[in-house]
């Protein structure tokens, strides 16, 4: 959301006159401390906030890449920069005062999707406020962002999105929200691209730990245990290492679909839950999550099953994804194509709603305590509680996607184990007690960090390949 400039290079910017160019030859001569004429990353790096910026300023004003600023660079890249923070300024100040209150930031975050209480907004507003009026001037504002490349608040507003970037094999956590700005130029749809493209190679990354946690939900049990190392010998054995991806083609090629399905429902649920004009409260955005989720999980469930069918298959069983649509098709009918349907949709309001209730609540916890230095939170805090979040969803809807994953599995299995939700819950308790519902949980959390780490650096080089800036 936003960065804090402090220390060295703004001690005397209070002062400056936006207009004299007197005052960036000031600053520059103060930047460039070998007196070569340029200002580089590393002459950047050494003042005081700006070490994680200096590179995105050196890309963003070096007309003639050749690594550093000279004066004409410096002077262009400052003064366009400021024209875009005086636009955002003035959407900011919704009463036309000249000044941006806590309520004018807490207005202007809701409208984009982010409800914040009122002192959140205040702590804020604190690390913009330099004089301690509790209001922020347009030479606070701009002295505050002057060297941030972040030029308008929808790309401010990223840093605490709980993005999608975060794929760690389940679709069915709340979509991203997009700015007015976003969807009308184009950019949802390079996010959502992105997006795709990392949990493409998250998931082929992870699919031997996915496909061990399949065969573990679907086979192991206190007369049969399949332990992890187990598995793996077992798969390897009977397919060679190759067979550790079997299923990861469905996996991977349902993204896209389900994806853009979710992205376009989202958007119709929230017109129908808000009323015309309102703003979307974080109730209405759970409601139009989890609806959109059940959408698109409804539209492309068929490749769910035959992902199942195909983790589970032996060599030779099934020749590629049609062939075993083929034979699901004729051996059992379409009702197939839909079994473990009732938990699947289930499961969608425990995970959707503890991974949003968690992420909240971290994000207001770490505002709270530190935000009142900066409150852009550094990638480290974002993933972390992204993770935790996301993890907390999987452990509360674990056991129906457990029976998800059973009832999809079902003609593969002996005809006393073909039963109900409920029947085959009851099974699993009396048999097996609590813990059988949660089989295969040791490789689905192993797979959680390499997954997200995963994804999160293809995405940034998808962002970068398809002119996304952050």
């Amino acid at each position: 959301m936003y960065h804090v400039i402090k220390g060295l290079v703004l001690t005397e910017s209070q002062c400056w006159d936006p207009d004299s160019e007197r005052s960036y030859q000031d600053l520059f001569d103060k930047l460039d401390t070998n007196k070569d004429g340029k200002v580089d990353v590393a002459e950047l790096r050494g003042r005081a906030g700006l070490k994680g910026q200096s590179a995105k300023i050196v890309s963003s004003g070096d007309e003639n890449k050749d690594g550093g600023l000279d004066f004409n660079e410096f002077n262009n890249y400052l003064k366009e920069h400021e024209k875009k923070l005086r636009l955002t300024f003035k959407s900011l100040d919704k009463n036309n005062d000249g000044h941006i209150d806590a309520s004018e930031i807490k207005q202007s975050l809701e409208e984009l999707g982010m409800d914040i209480t009122k002192e959140e907004a205040q702590t804020i507003l604190q690390s913009m406020d330099i004089d301690g009026t509790m209001m922020v001037d347009w030479n606070e504002w701009r002295d505050h962002f002057l060297f941030n490349p972040a030029h308008n608040l929808n790309e401010i507003i990223r840093y605490w999105k709980h993005s999608s970037v975060l794929d760690i094999g389940e679709s069915i956590a709340i979509p991203d929200e997009f700015t007015e700005e976003e969807k009308t130029s184009g950019g949802w749809w390079k996010q959502l691209a992105a997006g795709a493209m990392a949990g493409a190679v998250s998931r082929t990354g992870t699919a031997p730990l996915d496909r061990v946690k399949v065969f573990m939900q679907v086979h192991s049990s206190k007369s049969n245990r399949v332990t992890l190392l187990g598995g793996f010998k077992q798969m390897i054995k009977e397919g060679g290492v190759a067979s550790l991806w079997r299923g990861n083609g469905v996996n991977v090629l349902k993204i896209a679909p389900e994806t853009a399905i979710k992205f376009m429902a989202y958007e119709q649920y929230k017109k129908l839950l808000t009323p015309e004009g309102g703003k979307v409260q974080t109730h209405q955005r759970f409601m139009a999550g989890s609806l959109a989720g059940a959408t698109a999980q409804s539209s492309i469930y068929p490749m769910e099953v035959m992902k199942t069918r195909l983790t589970l298959g032996k060599t030779g069983q099934y020749n590629g994804m049609f062939d075993c649509a083929k034979k699901i098709l004729r051996k059992e009918g379409i009702k197939a194509f839909y079994k473990g349907y009732t938990p699947n949709m289930i499961g969608i309001i425990p995970y959707a709603g503890i991974d949003l209730a968690v992420y909240e609540s971290l994000k207001n916890a770490w505002l709270s305590r530190y935000a009142k230095d900066t409150a852009n939170p550094g990638i480290l805090v974002l993933l972390g509680c992204g993770t935790i979040s996301s993890t907390c969803g999987q452990l509360a809807s674990y056991p129906l996607a457990l029976l998800r994953t059973r009832m999809q599995a079902q003609a593969t299995l002996e005809a006393s184990d073909k039963s109900t939700m409920t029947g085959l819950m009851k099974g699993i308790m009396a048999n097996e007690g609590f813990f059988g519902l949660y089989r295969g949980i040791l490789p689905n959390f192993m797979k959680v960090i390499p997954a997200v780490s995963l994804s999160y650096v293809v995405y940034e080089y998808m962002k970068t390949g398809l002119g996304i800036s952050k």
